[in-house]
């Protein structure tokens, strides 16, 4: 198989003796060309001398796209079809490649893959397009001007020859400053629906490689019995009962006592003798509080004084403002934890190379951790350490956790060997459900004042919940004056016009390790902001619609934007005029730079079963790189949304987690929903997240069309709180 390397063997892999041109930029962001080797750059695109055209994918590909995206915006600016590029992820090296918005990190997340590479491919492709042309215009005596690169060939009066045959000439040539990119009237991929996914063949006929089909020659299998309460460390085992077990090798406790570790030749073998040990376990420092202790908590903390003031207000103004309204609404909202529950559970391997270090085998999304993780747990030098990206198999944050938890448990298995056998650990999906890491519970109560005219006079919100980002690589990025932003993102900065505006913060502590979850913070502000927004136009007796436009009036881009996306799901989804039978709910969310309405139709009632008919989506992100990838994200980010508010929480007895696989962490099935209508708001605005963006408002719009049956669901999962569904 073929292996990502280091960045000196990377420049040299395809040079051998022929010329090869990489073209990218310098860690100072400045356009730059090499060779075999020359200038250090981070290559975005190669070309070698046959002509072959490689995009070289910074962003991992776990289903949402990156690996089209960001060869699409090469070819397009290159001028060859798309189907002629290749692409290959790019080695671990935060340096070249970290990932602009999220700072000196290589890594995969916050839908922010083709935000922060839209500029740099385009850049890259240009450059890589000019020395071409210059290269042959220096071969027929004419001005680059007057030639042209067009699928793949280059012409120009009189002229005409494949680009291969300028690859070694270009490669000599000083890379342009200033590229010329192409203006969007000249865009043939861009923005074009027919242009289809480059890693759909692949999945499909098998060829694909994630990381659970990895196998390598004389690998071991390790697998971990792990504390079934969070934080408990072993205090001793006993394998005599695994020994029995064909092809168990044996079991050893991890340097940090976080587990013991199986190994087997064969994975189920491993499972076995797992089962086998006697595993006692100190829970002295474990967490041992259930479910119902954790949910009165976070109630308590938003009945009382939040301990941060968001939005810097006058908190007990405000209060009394509503208390002196002509109409006062006062809800209290519950989420549960959340698994993330992705398809492939956890796994990766590690082998010992030649030349004394390791490579990581991984459907890695944030190398830059399990890079320095392996480096330090193992004592090597980080130019040691090689990670070679697969595919995944899903994650929706599972796997970028601020520990790189699942890679350091392989680290520390691989330690305690003689390091000559690769150890491949695998994660059972029971392993995933009880595994620790979820979206984080948190608590809700919003006092809203309405004057005798229906009008919002003053706001008071009052949030709860255990950071995500406190403690973590990230703190610095997403924490201020003690705020993690994440807690309250899509409250605090809400779009709507709101007088009397107060958001109140308070931190709970953790039960669980947890951690983003898709959308992060938006899966439950939106869900909440957009609930409290539909009773309050009930409550002034106003059209929902009409009312949430009253209060995005404001003339701003933002509102003007997020109001445009509304009123497209409310007449594709023709708003008003459900069948009988059905009834509507509709909610709008900005996150991640994108802006999403969602309109949802059902039939049925809580009591007697409710069924989805239909989901109308409206999406404005910007510059729709691939119309296809658009979509197809904005309806699982819908069905991810709608299924884990349906069924899903995450619950805890003396700090074990009851559920354990599908059976009792039901995921979302193909019958749930009978249609999903996704409209791309045309835009040339630069582009913005898909990933996430479209799970905020589904939620909310379900339960906005399920109130409209008279059933107001404010704590989640509907399936827990009154409503079935057929």
């Amino acid at each position: 198989m073929t292996l990502n390397t280091s960045r000196r063997g990377f420049l040299k892999s395809a040079a051998a003796t022929a010329a090869v041109l990489y073209v990218g930029a310098r860690p100072d962001g400045a356009i730059a060309a090499a060779n075999a080797e020359g200038a250090m750059l981070n290559p975005f695109v190669k070309i070698s001398s046959d002509g072959t055209v490689t995009a070289i994918v910074k962003h991992f590909e776990k289903g949402q796209g990156p690996a089209t995206g960001l060869t699409t915006l090469i070819a397009e600016e290159l001028g060859i079809p798309i189907e002629d590029v290749a692409y290959e992820f790019a080695p671990s090296d935060a340096g070249a490649y970290n990932n602009l918005f999220l700072g000196p990190f290589q890594g995969t997340g916050g839908s922010t893959a083709m935000a922060n590479s839209f500029m740099q491919y385009r850049r890259a492709g240009a450059a890589a397009r000019d020395m071409l042309l210059q290269a042959a215009a220096n071969a027929w005596g004419v001005d680059a001007s007057t030639l042209s690169l067009d699928d793949g060939v280059i012409k120009g009066p009189g002229y005409e020859a494949p680009l291969a045959d300028f690859v070694a000439a270009a490669a000599q040539i000083a890379p342009p400053a200033e590229p010329r990119l192409k203006d969007p009237s000249e865009f043939k991929l861009i923005g074009n629906e027919a242009v289809r996914r480059k890693d759909t063949p692949p999945k499909i006929n098998g060829t694909a490689t994630y990381a659970m089909d990895l196998h390598l020659d004389n690998q071991m299998i390790a697998v971990i019995a792990r504390s079934p309460r969070m934080g408990g460390l072993v205090a001793g085992f006993d394998e005599s009962d695994a020994k029995g077990i064909k092809d168990f090798i044996r079991a050893a406790e991890l340097p940090n006592k976080a587990g013991v570790v199986v190994f087997a030749e064969n994975t189920w073998a491993a499972l076995q003798a797992r089962a086998a040990l006697a595993v006692d376990w100190d829970f002295s420092a474990a967490e041992t509080r259930s479910s119902g202790e954790i949910r009165d908590q976070l109630l308590a903390a938003v009945n009382a004084d939040p301990e941060y003031n968001v939005t810097d207000t006058d908190q007990a103004a405000i209060g009394a403002a509503i208390d002196k309204a002509a109409t006062v609404l006062d809800e209290t909202f519950y989420f549960p934890l959340l698994a993330h529950a992705p398809m492939e559970p956890l796994t990766c391997t590690i082998e010992a190379t030649a030349d004394g270090g390791v490579i990581l085998h991984d459907g890695c999304q944030f190398p830059t951790g399990p890079h320095m993780a392996l480096s330090q747990i193992l004592q090597l030098p980080m130019e040691k350490v090689q990670i070679n990206t697969l595919f995944a198999g899903g994650s929706f944050g599972r796997r970028a956790t601020p520990t790189a938890d699942y890679q350091v448990e392989a680290a520390l298995a691989f330690a305690v060997t003689d390091r000559t056998r690769p150890v491949k650990l695998v994660w059972t999906r029971e392993d995933d459900i009880t595994g620790g890491y979820y979206r984080p519970a948190f608590a809700h109560r919003v006092r809203v004042g309405l004057d005798g005219s229906g009008n919002i006079i003053a706001w008071d919100h009052r949030i709860a919940g255990q950071s995500v980002m406190k403690g973590t690589a990230f703190e610095d990025f997403s924490v201020h004056h003690g705020i993690d932003h994440s807690s309250v993102e899509g409250t605090s900065d809400t779009l709507y016009t709101i007088p009397g505006h107060f958001v109140g913060l308070t931190d709970v502590a953790k039960a669980t390790s947890v951690l983003w979850w898709r959308s992060v913070g938006h899966t439950h502000t939106a869900y909440v902001m957009e609930s409290m927004i539909d009773m309050a136009a009930k409550a002034a007796g106003h059209d929902p619609v009409e009312f949430r436009l009253d209060l995005l009036a404001g003339g701003d881009t933002d509102q003007a934007r997020i109001a445009g996306v509304l009123q497209l799901a409310a007449e594709k989804g023709g708003w008003g005029k459900a069948a009988d039978g059905r009834t509507q709910g509709i909610a709008v969310h900005k996150s991640f730079g994108s802006y999403v309405a969602e309109l949802v139709e059902v039939s049925g009632n809580a009591q007697d079963g409710v069924q989805i008919e239909k989901v109308t989506c409206a999406v404005d992100c910007g510059i729709a790189v691939n119309p296809d990838v658009i979509k197809a994200q904005m309806e699982g980010g819908i069905g991810y949304g709608l299924g884990h508010a349906m069924r899903n929480e995450i619950t805890l007895t003396e700090g074990a987690v009851d559920q354990s696989n599908f059976p009792d962490y039901e995921p979302l099935r193909i019958g749930d929903i009978g249609a999903i209508e996704v409209h791309i708001v045309p835009s040339t605005e630069p582009p913005t997240g898909v990933g996430e963006p479209g799970t905020p408002p589904s939620a909310p719009a379900l339960a906005n069309a399920i109130a409209a049956t008279g059933h107001r669901v404010t704590s989640l999962p509907m399936v827990n709180n009154g409503v079935s569904f057929s």
